[in-house]
């Protein structure tokens, strides 16, 4: 695999952020349809860097890369691009569109890990993991907390019925005593198939003793969570986000812990990451439960983004339209 600066002479295909240990399959396929694939190795934070490596390129594949309309106007050469994750906020698929450049994203490809991890999240809030593991000899035979719920007598709040949320509403149905979701933009069929109850989100926030959220980053959900929304959680319930860091108001969040609204909070993503040192307040609060945003991460979810973000652009480069692809009305 290339990672020297561009060649304008030939077809090239671009990965402008590195992390991931081997390329070696988005090489074989890129090199099968006659692209070169190139591998930016500089400051991840250099923009200009970026624009002046991305020269001559057809396709993009990107994982934090801001890819918006003056990106796009410096680099005219690209026709597709993908995200390698399920979330895209970083890319104006908008202003990608008026330009002819299709967009995908690899979705559902972390349907399983997230929706793991979220079950992690519950249980280690609701039994109270890592103070009983601080307090183990202190408060050895005893439980580190009184108000430890058993979850077949609990109702579970879903918001997100999309491919995470409908996966772990597969999973949890043996778990608890009642399943409710809020998605307006899913149909009545999919609540039916998946055995949930459809509910607007205020009473989903008001019935539910376990609330995770799963509903992508969009101006609507920025702050769905926030200081009203914790005033409507009448059974203190355990908080789960492994969505995007933005859909809870974190100022609000660590005001809920602290004034005894809810039981406890599992949290994987942040408004700021690393989120430290401007959320070390709620990062240490003892009823707070943060992991390091890898809920997406297994070994069979990483080979499976890789090789479906390089069938995808793969595809765009074809003139063919994959599942994933965000903007289908875009042309090359």
């Amino acid at each position: 695999m290339s990672t020297s600066p561009q060649t304008l002479h030939r077809k090239r295909v671009v990965i402008l952020d590195r992390g991931y240990g081997s390329y070696k399959y988005e090489e074989d396929v890129f090199e099968a349809a006659g692209f070169a694939l190139e591998v930016y190795a500089g400051d991840p934070q250099d923009r200009d860097a970026k624009l002046a490596f991305a020269q001559g390129a057809q396709g993009l594949l990107v994982r934090g890369t801001i890819v918006d309309g003056p990106f796009l106007d410096a680099v005219p050469g690209v026709k597709a691009i993908v995200r390698y994750g399920v979330g895209y906020d970083n890319v104006n698929v908008a202003a990608a569109t008026v330009r002819g450049i299709r967009v995908a994203n690899v979705s559902g490809y972390a349907n399983h890990s997230v929706s793991d991890h979220a079950l992690a999240l519950m249980f280690a809030c609701a039994r109270a993991l890592p103070l009983g593991m601080q307090t183990f000899k202190s408060t050895y035979g005893h439980a580190p907390r009184l108000d430890m719920m058993e979850f077949r007598y609990a109702t579970l709040g879903i918001v997100g019925l999309g491919q995470i949320g409908g996966t772990l509403a597969r999973k949890a149905r043996t778990l608890f005593g009642r399943i409710l979701a809020s998605d307006p933009y899913v149909s009545d069929a999919r609540f039916d198939t998946l055995g949930v109850a459809k509910t607007d989100l205020d009473n989903l926030l008001g019935e539910s003793h376990v609330i995770s959220l799963h509903c992508n980053l969009t101006p609507e959900t920025t702050h769905l969570i926030d200081r009203r929304a914790f005033g409507l959680m009448r059974h203190r319930p355990v908080l789960v986000n492994t969505a995007r860091g933005p859909v809870v108001d974190e100022d609000a969040l660590l005001d809920a812990l602290t004034g005894d609204q809810i039981h406890s909070a599992g949290i994987d993503v942040y408004s700021e990451e690393p989120p430290w040192p401007r959320l070390d307040a709620l990062l240490s609060h003892p009823r707070a439960i943060a992991t390091g945003h890898y809920a997406f991460y297994s070994e069979t979810a990483m080979v499976d983004l890789q090789t479906r973000a390089a069938d995808n652009l793969a595809a765009l480069l074809r003139g063919e339209t994959p599942p994933d692809c965000l903007n289908p009305e875009g042309t090359l």
